[in-house]
């Protein structure tokens, strides 16, 4: 109502990071590659980085930008190693999903789409497969119920995966306790693909996408949030977007969703029916059905942030990101014009933004600044 009679008043500005926080300190070999190439201007004009898109097709630079991921990949799998015992394959895809767990966030589609290829792997030990390391971390409010049952499941999860002989360097999964800054710093510089696969339309997808692909980790993510701004930034073809749009969302729901609609989908697509049956089967408690059997009903009758109905759409996607994966050039490519393009998500420009169109001040004076 007051939009309608004060329109000139409503001003979005896009949230920014501290790109000299999740850049220079963070991943310091990078910055020195991004230094080498052109100059330290960046880092007071973050919008300096777009001069890095002329090194798109430079072999050279792109084998240096695949092997500081590498250098960051070891250091992470380091950290791992030490606070946790694990060992993780440096040659697998490092797929991280961190931040708020919240149903909105549809952990749970990655959950399935893990469950997907451990049963991929346990038909066909055999077959060619791309490894993957998947990596959450969260927090969750004390009180959410369903958040604290599916970190139970990922943890769950995760003992049964990484001590299966069967997928032994192909597939790991691995939730560190205490996610913070310190692990952030570790992670997301050693990322290859970021998770970002909220439902449409909740605005769930914010500035922690913008961390990732400022350090080259490439998105796969819905048409939710940042999404939409780092996507039209990057480029399309360079961010790998997959699920229902806001409208389509709205018109599922208009039609009864949420009254059980899901179960079309789990009861027509076999992967997604095995991996919920794995779940509901106790196969993740000790074969104790009732332990997980709230999270499996949800699924099956609410359904309320359409993880089944957009199951399929993000199977295709992820199938395109190994395919991707396997050309490692492309993927440096790709990652290189996510760092160029990222400049703009600086907190720099936010502000700068905040002092043009809603403060209208200007910068402090010089002598006012000392």
């Amino acid at each position: 109502d007051f939009y309608h009679i004060s329109p000139a008043k409503f001003r979005n500005v896009t949230n920014g990071i501290a790109h000299r926080r999740w850049l220079c300190e963070a991943n310091p070999e990078l910055t020195g590659l991004i230094t080498e190439l052109i100059g330290d201007g960046f880092i007071t004009h973050p919008s300096e980085l777009q001069v890095l898109r002329t090194f798109g097709e430079d072999k050279k630079v792109l084998d240096r930008l695949a092997e500081i991921k590498r250098h960051n990949k070891e250091r992470l799998a380091a950290y791992i190693k030490e606070h946790n015992g694990i060992e993780v394959n440096l040659d697998s895809i490092f797929d991280v999903q961190v931040k708020r767990l919240h149903e909105y966030k549809r952990q749970m589609l990655n959950i399935l789409h893990i469950l997907y290829l451990y049963n991929k792997i346990k038909d066909d030990p055999s077959a060619e497969f791309v490894p993957r390391t998947y990596i959450f971390g969260s927090k969750a409010a004390p009180g959410y119920v369903v958040a604290k049952r599916t970190v139970s499941l990922i943890n769950s999860i995760a003992n049964k995966i990484n001590n299966d002989p069967d997928v032994k360097g192909k597939l790991n999964v691995y939730f560190p306790w205490n996610y913070n800054i310190r692990l952030a710093q570790h992670l997301i510089p050693a990322t290859d693909l970021d998770e970002q696969i909220s439902q449409a339309g909740k605005e769930a997808s914010g500035t922690g996408n913008m961390k990732f692909a400022l350090n080259g980790a490439l998105t796969v993510g819905s048409l939710d949030g940042a999404n939409v701004e780092i996507r039209e930034r990057v480029g399309a073809e360079n961010f790998f977007l997959f699920g229902m749009t806001v409208d389509e969302v709205d018109k599922l729901y208009a039609e009864g969703y949420d009254h059980g609609g899901s179960r079309k989908y789990y009861e027509s697509d076999p992967r997604l029916k095995t991996a919920v049956d794995m779940v509901a089967d106790g196969t993740f408690s000790n074969g104790d059905k009732s332990v997980y059997e709230p999270l499996v009903n949800d699924w099956l009758t609410h359904d309320y942030f359409m993880a089944m109905a957009d199951f399929g759409s993000y199977m295709d996607i992820q199938a395109q990101i190994e395919e991707t994966y396997r050309d490692p050039m492309k993927w440096a490519r790709m990652a290189v014009l996510n760092v160029a393009n990222s400049g703009y998500f600086s907190s720099d420009r936010s502000i700068q933004d905040y002092l043009d169109r809603i403060w209208h001040t200007g910068a402090l004076p010089a002598h006012v600044a000392e």
